[in-house]
């Protein structure tokens, strides 16, 4: 008894770490001038979603990683007062791995436990039982103790199964339940179970990440880091998702999780529909929007002062603020701000930048005409 009470113990996760320094290449052209992580889904930054969970998780310190596209982050998140945290930005000059990150945000983690999470990942469940599950096993073994089950983790990892582990880090678990075994993007994963990207910790991360050697990519891995944890006998615990988790670096899933947060919306009418129009479903009309003559079939959401005019607005679409969309159908699609598709028949499966113009041309002879930057796609039938 004497031991618990001299063991010196931090009660709760009290600092969070996002990580929003990539290039975001697998999204390009839309991240040639936009960061990756202030793509809206269902009209919301995905950003701004982990955000919410940790602050939902009861975490007031914020640090958020900021890379080349810092000015847009810090424009967008400002304080962090509207959540009730404080923000503090880190930058990043490189790329360099997320164990990198950990080693720059030192100075802000100090000796705390903490929360770290990928700025591109969507949770259906959000963080706070995942936080609350490390501190009580924290709690429950703060005795000092030679038995390695008895032994506060050090580390906390939240795993998935996916059906495609080589574009993961994996983790090989034991038939006890043991992490065994990190490893980053394996050619033959051990495993179907990738790390999601939400990660907590003890500031024996900060030996780890320091002690640890870049990839043959250049990159300081957390995988390495936590790999040098369990060598050096410290205790990581793991836990299963419940739910779905998309990473949205790239198109598919971004829409995917666009599609599973536009099912979660209530519908709201905050704008105008006139008579000749028809809303059905879970539809969300922000306000100042304009549905004129149209129908709009949910779930979807249409954002402020955006006018959709002689058009239909087909299942799982967003629409994001001050756009126009006349005499067009498109569904399953996402549409950043200030953008204007005109008389065009049928959009489906589709990622719209902001400011742009897709319009039918009237000058005959009828062809299709382009002006794309780098890394675009187009699917003609």
């Amino acid at each position: 008894m004497a031991a618990q009470e001299h063991y010196c113990y931090k009660s709760s996760v009290v600092k969070g770490l996002i990580l929003s320094g990539g290039a975001g290449t697998r999204l390009r052209p839309i991240t040639h001038t936009s960061a990756k992580q202030l793509v809206p889904v269902a009209n919301k930054p995905i950003l701004f979603y982990g955000i919410e969970d940790m602050a939902e998780a009861g975490i007031k310190e914020i640090g958020i990683i900021v890379g080349e596209t810092r000015e847009e982050i810090m424009e967008a998140v400002g304080d962090g007062a509207r959540w009730g945290v404080e923000v503090t930005y880190i930058p990043q000059d490189e790329p360099l791995g997320l164990a990198h990150c950990v080693m720059i945000a030192e100075e802000f983690l100090g000796s705390d436990d903490f929360v770290m999470y990928l700025g591109d990942n969507l949770l259906r469940q959000g963080i706070r039982e995942f936080v609350d599950s490390f501190e009580d096993d924290r709690q429950a073994t703060r005795a000092p103790t030679l038995d390695e089950e008895s032994r506060p983790p050090s580390a906390q990892i939240l795993l998935a199964h996916v059906p495609d582990p080589q574009r993961f880090g994996v983790a090989d678990v034991d038939s006890e339940g043991h992490v065994v075994q990190l490893v980053e993007k394996p050619e033959d994963p051990p495993s179907n179970l990738a790390l999601v990207g939400v990660y907590l910790f003890d500031e024996s991360i900060h030996e780890a990440v320091r002690a640890i050697e870049p990839s043959p990519r250049g990159e300081l891995e957390i995988t390495d880091a936590i790999q040098w944890l369990i060598d050096q006998g410290h205790r990581v615990r793991h836990e299963v998702l419940d739910g779905w988790w998309k990473d949205t670096g790239k198109l598919d899933p971004l829409l995917e999780g666009n599609r599973l947060i536009l099912e979660t919306l209530e519908p709201v009418v905050a704008g105008s529909v006139d008579e000749a129009s028809r809303v059905e479903g879970r539809v969300v009309i922000e306000k100042g929007a304009q549905i004129i003559n149209s129908h709009v079939r949910g779930p979807a959401i249409i954002g402020e002062r955006t006018r959709v005019v002689d058009s239909y607005i087909g299942p799982y679409t967003s629409v994001y603020y001050d756009c126009e969309i006349r005499e067009t159908e498109i569904e399953h699609s996402v549409v950043l701000e200030e953008s204007s598709i005109v008389g065009i028949p049928r959009v489906a499966d589709s990622l719209i930048g902001k400011q742009v113009e897709v319009r039918r041309s009237d000058i005959r002879p009828r062809a299709i005409r382009l002006m794309l930057g780098d890394h675009s796609k187009v699917e003609v039938e």
